[in-house]
């Protein structure tokens, strides 16, 4: 990969003025229009130069995996409310957890007494693992599911949590992990982009920013996509007639041919004429990814379409979209939460039960209808399904009836490709505060799911201000425990 100081010297300000003024990518949407393929992915002997990191030949060994689904709940899921029940909590419910546990009184705001949990916790399955009753659908799942209770965050706010999460350090402009496997992988869809986000309404603190491309080229940024008749702007022509717009590419030829002669290899260049080329492939793929009119009844009942909740019906979409994209080949796909305009919807500072209750429900039918409709298709095998938040919540309240944030412990849950489905790996203390057993990083998750779609995570660099980057940064273990 050419470093950042080749782009500046060979594509000066004049020139991407000049760029602009000529138009990016006619000469490969035209090719496009008259049959031409798209370049070979990067699993292919005849790898672009700007799909390589250090190592020429991906994946570095055989794959379990071929396709992520990454659901986020942005804001902290309460972990001793849903995967990790603590008894003790109800023994001493009520009680000051000062007397009970050393706490760092810098930590946390406005402490209350410890709290019970609002739900009660039941085993199910073959594996007896336990599961609170906020999420009843997604118990009937857990056989097919790797538990971790073991999780730790270093950041307790939630942007810089949330960019640690997606691209493995606090601070924006990093790439995001979607980034970094469609920049390894490539995509197996010749119409779609190799990462894909579909939000339901609600963006996580830090924005856009947790799913950007940073300092790999913009192709291998997310392409964001929501439920509905306008699943993406502009995506329709805005000609009356295919010939029309045919006239105006083909005007558009000719300077950009001119430009591509005089700039050369250059990557800004290059992405832009890629982008360019996928939009418009993407004029017919999209509208047809988007119309669930094919899909039968029984279907999405199962995700719960025919739930009166509206937020269900959002989510049910938005996982049902997310199985088509596995369909189609997508590598990454990310799912947000179902709620307009709020960032941190799982952030219960204050009324834990009732807006826990209300993001269960929303979540549990179409998460549960997701993995029971990717496993009668076969495509679970091959799909690695991650749920996933930034960090956890404390034992104690915050105020009278919420929780504040944990860093040093969480749970999340895989299934899927190469996963050791009924799982439990590691456990917290007594009430849920910190990890006792197998403590799990981020860079570790990171690094497994690089390790399943095939990749040595140490091996997946990028030179950049100075030295090798890679997405787990300087640590990460494969977690073994969870893997067949």
């Amino acid at each position: 990969m050419r470093s950042q100081a080749h782009i500046r010297h060979t594509l000066s300000r004049r020139d991407m003025l000049r760029l602009c003024a000529n138009g990016f990518g006619a000469v490969a949407l035209t090719g496009i229009m008259s049959g031409a393929s798209l370049p070979p992915s990067p699993l292919s002997s005849s790898a672009t130069p700007f799909l390589r990191g250090l190592d020429d030949t991906l994946p570095h060994f055989t794959p379990k995996a071929r396709n992520v689904i990454f659901i986020f709940l942005s804001g902290g899921m309460s972990h001793i409310d849903t995967f990790d029940p603590k008894p003790r909590l109800i023994e001493e419910h009520g009680q000051d957890p000062a007397t009970k546990y050393d706490l760092d009184p810098t930590q946390f705001d406005n402490n209350g007494t410890i709290m019970q949990s609002p739900w009660r916790f039941k085993q199910y399955g073959d594996s007896g693992m336990w599961v609170s009753d906020l999420f009843p659908h997604i118990a009937t799942c857990v056989d097919d599911i790797a538990l971790v209770r073991s999780m730790v965050s270093e950041f307790p706010e939630h942007a810089n949590a949330n960019f640690f999460m997606h691209t493995g350090v606090s601070d924006r402009g990093r790439p995001s992990m979607g980034a970094w496997i469609s920049y390894g992988l490539g995509s197996e869809s010749q119409n779609l982009p190799g990462f894909v986000v579909v939000n339901g309404g609600s963006m996580p603190l830090g924005g856009i920013d947790n799913f950007k491309s940073g300092f790999l080229p913009v192709s291998y940024q997310a392409s964001m996509i929501k439920p509905g008749d306008q699943p993406l702007a502009n995506i329709h022509r805005q000609e009356s007639e295919l010939a029309l717009q045919q006239s105006k590419l083909d005007f558009l030829r000719g300077g950009d041919q001119n430009l591509l002669r005089s700039a050369g290899e250059v990557d800004a260049l290059e992405s832009a004429i890629r982008n360019h080329e996928l939009a418009f492939r993407m004029q017919s793929s999209i509208p047809e990814l988007s119309d669930l009119s094919g899909e039968t009844k029984a279907t999405k009942n199962l995700y719960g379409f025919d739930s009166p909740d509206e937020n269900t019906r959002t989510y049910a979409a938005q996982c049902l979209l997310a199985r088509r994209l596995v369909e189609r080949g997508v590598r990454f796909i990310e799912i947000l939460d179902p709620f307009p305009g709020n960032a941190n919807p799982w952030d219960q500072h204050w009324d834990l039960k009732a807006n826990h209750e209300r993001n269960a429900h929303a979540i549990d039918q179409p998460v549960s209808g997701l993995l029971k409709d990717l496993k009668a298709r076969g495509l679970l095998d091959e799909t690695l399904v991650v749920f996933a938040t930034e960090f956890g919540r404390t034992f104690f309240a915050q105020g009278v009836d919420g929780r504040d944030h944990n860093t040093t412990a969480f749970s999340i849950w895989l299934a899927g490709a190469g996963i050791n489905a009924g799982t439990i790996y590691g456990s917290t203390d007594e009430y849920g505060y910190r990890v006792l057993e197998n403590k799990t990083t981020i860079q570790d998750l990171h690094a497994t799911m690089l390790h399943l779609l095939g990749i040595d995570h140490e091996r997946l660099t990028v030179p950049f201000r100075g030295r090798d980057v890679r997405l787990t940064d300087v640590s990460g273990e494969v977690i073994r425990g969870i893997l067949t």
